[in-house]
């Protein structure tokens, strides 16, 4: 059985990506991912020969997921920016509010000592890139607004991972982090977007 297709190895995954998006990389320790999973820490060390091997997994992984759930939004959207814009906003909403740890993990990158933050930015760069570029694109086209594109899918990502990884944030303005809600302020984030990229 090679390492990818390993049961044990998605299992330690899964409660690494739940236990640091939820409370950051450095406030957890192997113990507790080995005992989330209901192994020993040698397990754990088998599959990742270091704490820092298993958070660059992690972010790899999350990642990927991310990436799988915007070229799906892609696909099912018509070929015009603002359809595909708003389609792949409520994706990675979707995913965020069924799955917080994964933008948590985001998030709490501002919390690590530089060196390793950046490292782990790299995972995240190709999809930025994307998105920067599928932007620019559009906006050369007169397809969508002029504007500064890396500004725009920066306000849109950091929108969208606060909303979905900080309910106190929103009980502070008076929402409540409950489903409907929740859509509501998805709504308003995808109108807010349109209107400001519509040419």
């Amino acid at each position: 059985m090679t390492a990818v297709a390993s049961p044990t190895r998605a299992r330690i995954l899964a409660a690494a990506t739940e236990l640091f998006g939820g409370r950051g990389v450095d406030a957890v320790s192997l113990d507790e991912i080995a005992a989330a999973v209901g192994v020993r820490k040698q397990t754990v060390l088998y599959w990742f020969a270091s704490k820092e091997e298993l958070v660059d997994a992690v972010f790899a992984d999350a990642v990927a997921h991310l990436g799988t759930v915007i070229e799906s939004a892609i696909r099912a959207a018509p070929d015009e920016p603002l359809a595909r814009v708003d389609s792949v906003v409520a994706a990675v909403f979707r995913a965020a509010v069924r799955t917080p740890p994964l933008l948590g993990l985001t998030r709490g990158l501002g919390r690590l000592p530089e060196a390793r933050a950046t490292r782990l930015r790299e995972h995240l760069q190709p999809l930025v890139e994307q998105a920067v570029a599928y932007l620019g694109r559009e906006m050369d086209a007169g397809r969508l607004r002029r504007g500064d594109p890396r500004l725009i899918a920066a306000l849109a990502a950091t929108t969208v991972t606060g909303i979905a990884t900080d309910p106190e944030a929103l009980r502070a303005v008076g929402w409540n982090p409950n489903l409907v809600d929740l859509r509501r302020l998805r709504a308003e984030l995808r109108s807010f977007l349109r209107a400001a990229l519509a040419p």
